[in-house]
C-alpha cells in the first residue's frame, strides 16, 4: 500500500526547513564575503574623500593668512591655490573605483597639493610674525592632523581593496565570483608614488 502524501502544510514546512539549512550552510560558506568586502572598499573611500576634501577647506584661509605677513610670495601661494583647484575638480565616486586612469589622475592632483602645501610651510619660516600668529597657529595644526588622518584614511582603504581583491581570487570567492558576482570588477588601489607614501608628510611646523 502506498504511503499517502504529507498534508501540504506538512509538505511546506519541511520545504522551509530544507531552505533555511541551505541558505546557513552557503552563508557559512562565504557566498556573501564578496559584496560584504565591496562595501568595505566602498566606504573606506568615502573616508579618503572626506579626508582630502577637509584638507582642500582648510587651503583659502591658510593661503589668506600667509598672504597677509608675505603678500610677496605670490608664486608660491598661487601654486597652492592652482593645485587645490585642480585637486577638487577630479572627483571619484565609488561605481568609478575600477577606473585606474581616473584614479592616478586623483593621486597625481592631491600629491601635486601635497607637495605645493610643504613648500608654503618651509615659506613661513621666513617670517617669524607668521610663525606667532595664533590663527597661522591654528591652521597649522590641523593642516597636520588633516595629513595624519589622510595616511589613515589611505591605508585602510588599501587594507580594504586588498581584501576584496584577495577573495575574488582565491577559493571558495573565486567560485562564487565566477557564479554570482561576475560583474564585480578587481578594485584598482592607491600606488606609492614615493617612498612611504601611505604616511603622513614630515612638515616642520
Amino acid at each position: 500500500m502506498r504511503s499517502l502524501p504529507m498534508p501540504f502544510t506538512a509538505r511546506s514546512i519541511w520545504h522551509f526547513m530544507l531552505l533555511l539549512c541551505l541558505a546557513v550552510s552557503l552563508t557559512g560558506c562565504g557566498i556573501n564575503n564578496i559584496p560584504t568586502l565591496d562595501e568595505q572598499v566602498k566606504s573606506a573611500w568615502s573616508q579618503v574623500e572626506n579626508q582630502y576634501q577637509r584638507r582642500a577647506d582648510l587651503v583659502p584661509n591658510l593661503v589668506e593668512t600667509v598672504k597677509g605677513f608675505a603678500d610677496q610670495e605670490q608664486e608660491t601661494l598661487t601654486a597652492v591655490i592652482e593645485a587645490r583647484s585642480k585637486a577638487t575638480s577630479i572627483n571619484i565616486d565609488a561605481d568609478s573605483l575600477d577606473d585606474p586612469e581616473k584614479l592616478k589622475q586623483f593621486q597625481q592632483a592631491q600629491g601635486q597639493l601635497t607637495g605645493a602645501l610643504s613648500r608654503l610651510m618651509a615659506v613661513s619660516e621666513r617670517y617669524p610674525e607668521l610663525k606667532s600668529n595664533q590663527n597661522f597657529l591654528a591652521l597649522q595644526s590641523q593642516l597636520e592632523g588633516t595629513e595624519n588622518r589622510i595616511a589613515v584614511a589611505r591605508r585602510d582603504f588599501i587594507q580594504a581593496v586588498e581584501q576584496y581583491n584577495t577573495e575574488i581570487r582565491t577559493f571558495p570567492g573565486r567560485l562564487w565570483h565566477g557564479l554570482l558576482y561576475s560583474d564585480m570588477p578587481i578594485r584598482e588601489n592607491f600606488e606609492a608614488t614615493a617612498e612611504n607614501a601611505d604616511q603622513a608628510p614630515e612638515v616642520e611646523f
